[in-house]
């Protein structure tokens, strides 16, 4: 059986070049490992932008990177492919999800990536690279974008099956669907899988080298029940390469007494930012249709008299997997639990990724002081819930 691989991802270090990068490496993640394992290798979701990885290859600096991650412990078995950029500029938005996945751009940093993930990855291991689901959802990709796409990642599997020929090392592509993009739910990769990508042919290649990266935070958003998506991957024949452990921001208006609403939302307005694009969905009760806003302050600005209100706000901003709760707003923890337990029955998943990677743009009351304390603080909490579950 093969050992699961635990690790964080590091887009939550700012610096698109390779030498910040590095810095960002010895900075944080060498502190984070003294503070969660000391003694035992420490697992990175390692985040290259374009220009990093083309760096990387061109000055012929794989081998010796390769040489420092294992020297000083490090063991990079996934990599975030989903930010191409700079994913810590003044204002990111919408830019991550460029370029979309029926460029040319896209097809060759993931191959780009994959390149170097085989010569990061120590041997006998397996590696997996998440990736965006495929655009930005408004507007739609038109038909040939969608075959574009398709032939794509067809492309790459043929690729990532003629390296496990040559070089006996299995990597997988992973979609992350994400609310408000082309594929935001488990339904929307499966009919992705069936009406687009497993037409291209070749269908065993394909359903070992495109995954699926299950966001927990993302499901969450969109009322999707963390069971009910692995089962439905499950029975497409879908595998889940990774999972991705995140936690939302969740406002119960509902559970809260109608004379402290106002307070809730005022709350809640501090994760109101320019950065990031925090996608909001707001379901009125169990049987109705939650509706999506692109960004938190597009629903807030909708919001009147919110003592009258009893809807349920779901909103995409990551924040610490160790807090249950915090003022008057609850977060969305129960589902890492929900998942996980899922997980051992309806996947074979192996890699398990936490993605926290808006500290610092968390409201400072819910930052640590340095932030390698807060990532290693994250990494012990879900290893003691992991063992638990276990």
């Amino acid at each position: 059986m093969t050992k699961t691989q635990l690790g964080y991802c590091t887009n939550v270090h700012a610096g698109p070049d390779l030498k910040t990068m590095r810095q960002n490496l010895e900075h944080h993640a060498l502190r984070v490992k003294s503070l969660f394992c000391p003694n035992e290798p420490l697992g990175i979701g390692l985040w290259l932008s374009a220009p990093a990885v083309q760096e990387l290859i061109s000055n012929n600096q794989i081998e010796a990177f390769s040489e420092w991650l294992s020297d000083n412990g490090l063991i990079p078995f996934t990599m975030n492919g989903f930010p191409y950029g700079d994913f810590h500029q003044a204002v990111v938005k919408h830019d991550v999800y460029q370029p979309p996945w029926h460029s040319e751009k896209r097809h060759r940093y993931t191959k780009n990536l994959i390149d170097v993930l085989n010569l990061l990855l120590p041997a006998g291991m397996e590696g997996s690279i998440s990736t965006l689901p495929l655009q930005w959802g408004d507007p739609k990709p038109t038909d040939q974008q969608w075959e574009d796409c398709a032939k794509n990642l067809s492309d790459i599997a043929l690729y990532l099956s003629d390296m496990e020929q040559k070089h006996q090392r299995l990597i997988y592509i992973c979609i992350e669907p994400e609310p408000g993009c082309a594929l935001d739910t488990s339904e929307d990769i499966v009919s992705f899988f069936e009406n687009h990508l497993l037409p291209t042919g070749n269908e065993d290649i394909l359903r070992r080298h495109i995954r699926v990266c299950h966001d927990i935070c993302h499901a969450v958003v969109m009322f999707e029940d963390q069971e009910r998506a692995l089962r439905r991957y499950r029975d497409a024949g879908i595998s889940v390469g990774k999972i991705q452990v995140s936690s939302s921001v969740v406002l119960p208006l509902e559970r809260i007494a109608s004379a402290q609403r106002a307070e809730a939302v005022k709350q809640l307005r501090t994760f109101s930012e320019d950065r990031y694009l925090h996608q909001t969905v707001i379901r009125n009760s169990e049987d109705s249709c939650p509706v999506l806003y692109e960004d938190l302050p597009l629903a807030l600005a909708e919001l009147t008299a919110p003592q009258n209100l009893t809807q349920e706000w779901r909103v995409h901003f990551h924040v610490p997997i160790y807090l249950e709760q915090f003022g008057l707003l609850d977060t969305s923890q129960e589902e890492i639990f929900n998942c996980i337990q899922a997980s051992r029955t309806l996947s074979d998943v192996t890699h398990l990724e936490i993605e926290t990677y808006a500290w610092d743009v968390l409201p400072k009351e819910l930052q640590h002081e340095q932030l390698f304390q807060g990532i290693a603080e994250e990494m012990k909490w879900f290893q003691n819930i992991y063992s638990d579950i276990s």
